[in-house]
């Protein structure tokens, strides 16, 4: 195959896992988790991870291999990706890179800053500065000792302000700094035939809808009852999977259960439509397509 790598990218619940399964068994392919939630062992429901029947089928990896305690990032899973990339290559197998996070696949293709790893002690003390002090109080901290980051950042945008102060910390570098010195692409443009899937917006809320109501029924509550019982920092990336915050106030007391199913399905719709928008600013390149068009052009694709 001229193609070095498949990318199908696409809103959540759009067909991308089962679309990469059956191109990796049609190809003999391996299907690389290229979602930032999918990663976590605890969220198999509630993410939507492929099945274990799904696995079965074809080789996965990176799925379900990160603890929930851990603040995974995207320079991690480019490190573990390169791990899983090159173990497709010695197997001779089609590397099919499926997900929905926009900043995987720009570091596939574009590179990645080359922030180091934040000390865990360093983490607590910003996240603890936090909680005492608030988001506005560590903004104004962040103007002085990085004002291009703090210019680009709203003033209660909790997450991203402490990342940036985290930096700092470790490093005594503002990430404005990091980000000119960055990583090489894995995999350049011209090596890849990448896919977004776009279906009509009406079908695929009402998809996300019933899927939601499946999850449930799946055991998704009890999931992420699990998950709340381990007491975990809440600005954790798996805290915040869509779905989980509500259904840990409905186990609360806070919610109902119906109350929280509505606010986690409002929340998967709109991120599905950032989703959307992010691929279209940042990666134009990649190929548009009704899902129920994709398989047949990416065999086309990959066999000229």
């Amino acid at each position: 195959m001229n193609s070095k790598a498949v990318l199908i990218a696409g809103p959540t619940a759009s067909g991308k896992s089962a679309l990469a399964v059956e191109l990796a068994r049609a190809a003999d392919g391996v299907v690389i988790n290229t979602d930032s939630m999918q990663v976590y062992r605890d969220l198999r429901i509630i993410t939507a991870r492929p099945t274990l029947d799904d696995e079965a089928r074809a080789p996965h990896r990176l799925y379900g291999h990160v603890d929930a305690a851990v603040n995974y990032s995207a320079g991690a899973w480019v490190a573990d990706a390169t791990a899983a990339l090159t173990e497709a290559r010695a197997q001779r197998r089609l590397p099919i890179f499926v997900g929905g996070s926009g900043l995987y696949f720009k570091a596939l293709t574009r590179g990645l800053s080359a922030v180091p790893a934040v000390p865990s002690d360093i983490r607590e003390h910003v996240r603890a500065w936090l909680e005492r002090d608030g988001p506005e109080a560590l903004h104004a901290e962040l103007k002085q000792r990085d004002p291009a980051s703090a210019e680009k950042l709203k003033v209660r945008d909790r997450i991203r302000i402490a990342r940036a102060l985290e930096v700092i910390e470790a490093t005594g570098r503002s990430l404005t700094e990091w980000h000119r010195d960055g990583l090489p692409p894995l995999l350049p443009p011209d090596q890849v035939t990448a896919v977004f899937l776009a279906p009509e917006r009406d079908d695929l809320y009402g998809r996300i809808d019933r899927r939601f109501g499946v999850m449930l029924e799946a055991g998704a509550l009890d999931e992420v009852a699990l998950l709340a019982a381990r007491g975990l920092d809440p600005l954790l990336p798996a805290m915040k999977a869509h779905g989980v915050p509500a259904l840990i106030r409905h186990l609360g007391g806070d919610l109902s259960l119906d109350e929280a199913a509505a606010i986690g399905r409002a929340d998967t719709r709109r991120y599905a439509k950032r989703q959307f928008t992010w691929f279209r600013h940042q990666l134009p390149e990649f190929a548009w397509l009704k899902p129920e068009e994709a398989a047949a052009w990416l065999a086309r694709a990959i066999s000229q």
